[in-house]
């Protein structure tokens, strides 16, 4: 009797365990954001490439979802990072418009608002609200939210860093003698680890390496990788390995090894196990710098690229792979962006979200192919720094008259192969969904159209303001109020 009623209670210890085991939590989600610098929405081989192919991203696609109407809220740098990472139009954060470093024997003059000011520390990053939730934190790539040391990537919530503190052109030798630039300093953490000169081309590959170093460190822990790459952005450089190796020159080799590192982070989580747990998200910051003609990408068929409001500017390529959680093969044609990223991942990983106003929304729905699914942007909004200049709400964008400069085509081949001039767009109203160009303006034929956009752009010149007015819902960006060395050369 002894006997069988140990072998009860064994086989109920057995029962309870295993109850236990089912009901414990899974581990949350590894989070790893691939963001390249000046891609055009045609750099992409499922998006339409020419020249160049790109087998892992395309391989993304067919493993997951591809978005056709993803966009960036600024065409330039420093405000799409600072909106990727914070959820936030960048004017809600202070950084309309592209920061600079310090200029060599420029003096102490705390005005300089560019090379002063950086993401403010009372911002809430991806990366901080995920290290809450007990996750690893590491980027490796462009930074440029500010050099200074209260704005590097360690003080925004991230373990560890590798790369560039701003663009690859902001060094010495630029052509342009009103920027004397300081040497350009890679860096490890918050010291300099080496200066570049003339030669670039190991930074895609070193990236990369510390990447895969990172996810292998924390393969047992949940992790945050933010991978933004410096190229394509100019001047272009190439390792090795994609020398001559597409048909369209340097910059389809700069897009085959940017492709290569996709592939091997991709392979990485699959040999560790990790694949199936991991979403992987790749897009870029915004559309092609198209004066510089080969040495630049494609937006076709959009209109304009970088700097501009128009679809070429800020329309970009995203893919995203999650497996069993995003369907093969897919495709979303709803409006999403990387304001949407920030609340998405922190519904997917559990995370508190911000108690600041954030301008973003949980897009897990469309992610995860729910049939019939919409888009939560009633209105995405187009700004060029402090100048709001147009806004999309479904089907129709309308943009307010405003100048900018249009490139001409050029069949020249050279590196400034493109030249722009002064254009001017007056209030046009285009359909997307039949002119994803912006070629026809139908603003006579739907006022009823533009009154309902109108009042959209009202209520947002109420909360962020545009060149002429300041909105309620503007927040400070950092300051660097007193002077500190620049480059870094030693441990700060």
């Amino acid at each position: 009797m002894k006997i069988i009623h140990s072998t009860k209670y064994i086989c109920i210890a057995i029962l309870l365990a295993a109850t236990s085991c089912a009901k414990k939590e899974a581990p949350p989600p590894n989070i790893v954001i691939i963001f390249t610098d000046d891609q055009g929405y045609a750099d992409v081989g499922v998006y339409g490439a020419k020249g160049f192919k790109t087998p892992n991203l395309d391989a993304m696609a067919t493993e997951g979802m591809k978005f056709t109407d993803f966009y960036v809220a600024s065409s330039v740098c420093s405000p799409s990072r600072a909106a990727l990472l914070t959820g936030c139009y960048p004017q809600r954060v202070g950084i309309p418009a592209v920061l600079f470093p310090e200029k060599v024997n420029a003096g102490w003059n705390p005005q300089d608002r560019r090379t002063k000011t950086g993401l403010n520390k009372d911002e809430i990053t991806m990366a901080e609200m995920l290290k809450e939730r007990g996750y690893a934190t590491g980027a490796f790539g462009k930074w440029h939210l500010g050099h200074h040391k209260q704005f590097l990537p360690l003080q925004q919530g991230f373990d560890e860093y590798f790369g560039l503190p701003y663009s690859n052109d902001m060094r010495p030798g630029k052509k342009s003698t009103k920027k004397p630039y300081p040497d350009l300093p890679l860096m490890e953490g918050n010291r300099t680890h080496s200066f570049l000169e003339d030669d670039q081309s190991m930074l895609s590959t070193a990236y990369t390496e510390h990447a895969i170093d990172f996810i292998k460190r924390n393969k047992d822990n949940p992790f945050f990788v933010y991978l933004p790459h410096t190229m394509p952005h100019i001047p272009l450089y190439v390792s090795e390995k994609f020398d001559g190796h597409s048909e369209k020159g340097i910059y389809g080799d700069v897009i085959e090894e940017i492709d290569w590192s996709v592939g091997q982070i991709n392979k990485t989580l699959k040999e560790l196990g990790l694949e199936e747990n991991t979403l992987v998200i790749f897009t870029c910051d915004n559309g092609p710098w198209l004066v510089f003609g080969d040495h630049g990408g494609s937006a076709d068929p959009l209109r304009e690229g970088k700097f501009t409001t128009f679809e070429g500017g800020q329309r970009v390529p995203c893919l995203m792979k999650w497996p069993n959680r995003i369907p093969k093969n897919s495709k979303c044609n709803e409006i999403a962006s990387t304001l949407d990223l920030l609340p998405t991942i922190a519904g997917i990983t559990g995370a508190r979200l911000p108690i600041n106003k954030i301008d973003g929304h949980d897009i897990q729905g469309l992610i995860s192919g729910v049939e019939g699914a919409k888009s939560p942007t009633e209105a995405f909004y187009y700004y060029k720094g402090w100048d709001l200049q147009a806004v999309r709400v479904g089907k129709w964008k309308l943009h307010l008259p405003h100048a900018y400069n249009h490139v001409l085509a050029s069949d020249s081949g050279n590196v400034h192969g493109r030249k722009k001039i002064n254009a001017e767009i007056e209030l046009s109203l285009f359909n997307l969904s039949k002119d994803i160009g912006e070629t026809t303006n139908v603003a006579e034929q739907h006022p009823e159209v533009i009154k309902s956009l109108m009042e959209k752009l009202e209520e947002m010149k109420a909360d962020l303001g545009d060149s002429e007015e300041t909105g309620a819902g503007k927040r400070d960006c950092g300051w660097q109020t007193e002077p500190e060395p620049w480059p870094i050369k030693d441990d700060i």
